[in-house]
């Protein structure tokens, strides 16, 4: 005996079709393309997730080296005095600080215990 699917299949159908709304031509129209574009959406959105968490982690380090450098250190001695200090400043916390509060940072840098050994 042959099954129709009825209902089923066609909520499967407007489900496909609803995640491939707004893309271009007949991507958002023709079920096969919908397919295959909103699969394609799909492994871009979950790639970009990730590569957006190590941008903003490369953000953080580039502020912190420029503010360090800036104050005559380079980025390695200025997280190894860090470290040495005990602070308990991750780098998301430097890098909003030296956004929104360069004195502090300017403090803290002065607070650290250097070996210059010049």
């Amino acid at each position: 005996m042959r099954v129709k699917r009825g209902f089923k299949a066609r909520r499967y159908r407007k489900k496909i079709l609803k995640r491939a709304k707004g893309f271009r031509g007949s991507n958002n129209r023709l079920y096969t393309e919908a397919i295959q574009t909103s699969d394609r959406a799909l492994v871009y959105q979950y790639r970009d997730r990730r590569t957006f968490k190590n941008d903003i982690k490369k953000l953080w380090n580039h502020r912190i080296s420029v503010a360090s450098k800036s104050l005559g250190l380079n980025y390695s001695t200025f997280m190894g005095a860090l470290r040495k200090s005990d602070v308990q400043l991750n780098r998301p916390q430097l890098a909003d600080l030296i956004q929104n509060n360069p004195s502090a940072f300017k403090a803290l840098v002065e607070k650290l215990p250097l070996n210059n050994k010049h």
